[in-house]
């Protein structure tokens, strides 16, 4: 829930003024997320919010309901009455282009009091977006890269902007800076950063215990919709090949495997197509689908104690003790997200499973996590993060700064918000989009299995960017600059 910092401009900025946000769909994913958690903060600072969802789809609406978001149920003339009577409008997706352009034929006035948060970076969402791209008071993004695309897709386009842009990178919420041990709002004499440290350390052991996973093992995480332009295939290819079962000019691609990979209708969720791939036995023994990120977070938080800390502690110095003795190699083990997000692309996911039947010893070091917006025991029980977007890239990539709060070295693609982010060699390795990536990204995988010091250095140079530079204080000053430009004085 939102923890106002009553002291902070944005906080002055919003008190007793009307908002309305407009969310373009529902599902587990960046830009909904953000509008629930800008939403979110805006109650909690005084303000008053209503929601219009463009469309329903995902699984975001109970968590709307359950932070007292009003939503309003009609998307025509009902919103438009309401977001004439707001003093600011904020639009959450290039997707409520429609939308925005019905309320300015309806409100000509209406532009001037609309902020345009545009999340997305592909040229498609740009062609959607011309209809009132220049009818807005501000456009909003993601990261610098993100911004100078737009601008140049504006000049070839001679569309003049009402106002310079914005830049708002996203920042980690106080939830999991909490659980991260990082200090936020959240803290307490009981609770302290240093205490949550420690209580991180045990939650990392019984995620891990409860997936299966041993000291030996250096988990890899990726989290996010399971789609072409997120590469878990070519993920699991590197892996393939750093396992050892395929030699490296012996990789097959997606578009090897035959069209009847692609038949299953597209309306199918991936949960139901492992079920129905479970029940036939076909890849019951290949696949296994992780708990770790249903487990309930406050009750694992909340059972740890200085006790418990001590033993860890002691079985940490065994095992440095014993790592003198004689270095075991590391096994490489892949946990992939999201399984039932509305997002997901079955045909894909499809791929990917076939591909796995046909590499065993892949599979067997392959987990799965449903989608949840509980995501902090994942964070804690991984080593490694890998954000393999393809094409343009992430616009900004959330999870990547996620994954740095929890001390993950980042591997990602040299494109988009994530080369922004990461600095190779220092905060991860970043590495080609495309084939050309794969075995680099290979031979990254390789070297952090490898160099485990290594691997915990850059994850502790990627905690301190956070801490500089991504937390939610960051974000709500560059948001209250905008809300200042953008909202008329009381």
């Amino acid at each position: 829930m939102g923890t106002c910092d009553r002291k902070g401009q944005f906080a002055r900025l919003v008190w007793s003024r009307k908002f309305v946000l407009i969310f373009h769909e529902l599902s587990m994913t960046g830009a909904p997320l953000s509008m629930l958690e800008l939403a979110t903060e805006l109650l909690s600072c005084g303000a008053t919010v209503s929601a219009v969802v463009l469309s329903k789809k995902g699984g975001l609406m109970p968590e709307l309901a359950r932070r007292r978001i009003k939503v309003l149920e009609d998307r025509a003339d009902f919103s438009f009455k309401t977001a004439m009577k707001a003093d600011l409008v904020i639009a959450g997706s290039a997707v409520c282009a429609s939308w925005i352009d019905q309320y300015i034929t309806h409100f000509p006035a209406g532009g001037s009091q609309i902020a345009w948060w545009i999340m997305e970076n592909r040229q498609e969402y740009f062609n959607r977006s011309k209809i009132a791209i220049d009818r807005v008071k501000m456009l909003v993004f993601l990261s610098e890269s993100q911004s100078k695309q737009w601008l140049t897709w504006c000049k070839e386009e001679n569309i003049r902007l009402r106002s310079p842009p914005a830049v708002i990178q996203l920042s980690i919420n106080d939830e999991l800076a909490f659980v991260a041990g990082i200090t936020c709002s959240l803290n307490s004499p009981s609770s302290s950063p240093e205490k949550m440290q420690e209580k991180k350390k045990l939650l990392r052991a019984s995620v891990r215990k409860e997936m299966g996973l041993t000291d030996n093992d250096m988990l890899v995480m990726s989290l996010s919709s399971i789609n072409p332009g997120k590469g878990q295939f070519l993920l699991l290819e590197s892996t393939d090949l750093v396992i050892g079962q395929e030699p490296f000019q012996n990789l097959r691609s997606s578009l090897d495997m035959g069209e009847d990979v692609s038949s299953l209708a597209a309306k199918h969720h991936l949960r139901t197509l492992l079920q129905e791939l479970s029940d036939v036995g076909r890849f019951s023994k290949k696949v296994q689908i992780s708990g770790g990120s249903s487990l309930r977070l406050n009750e694992h938080l909340n059972s740890i104690n200085h006790t418990d800390v001590e033993n860890l502690d002691k079985s940490h110095r065994r095992k440095a003790l014993s790592n003198h003795e004689g270095v075991k190699e590391q096994a490489l083990k892949v946990l992939i997200g999201s399984v039932g997000s509305k997002s997901n692309k079955v045909f894909y996911v499809k791929d990917i499973l076939r591909f796995l039947s046909n590499h065993l010893n892949l599979s067997q070091s392959v987990l799965w996590t449903p989608a949840t917006t509980r995501v902090a025991s994942l964070y804690s029980a991984a080593d490694v993060y890998v954000i393999n977007s393809q094409g343009v890239g992430e616009t900004f990539g959330r999870v990547t700064i996620e994954a740095m709060a929890f001390g993950l070295p980042v591997l990602g693609t040299d494109a988009g918000g994530t080369k922004e982010i990461v600095e190779h060699n220092v905060t991860g390795l970043l590495h080609p989009v495309g084939r050309p990536g794969t075995r680099v990204l290979a031979q990254n995988l390789q070297f952090l299995l490898q160099n485990p010091s290594v691997r915990e250095q850059m994850g502790m140079n990627g905690r301190k960017l956070v801490e500089r530079m991504y937390l939610k204080r960051h974000m709500y000053k560059k948001f209250a600059e905008v809300l200042y430009k953008c909202l008329r004085p009381k």
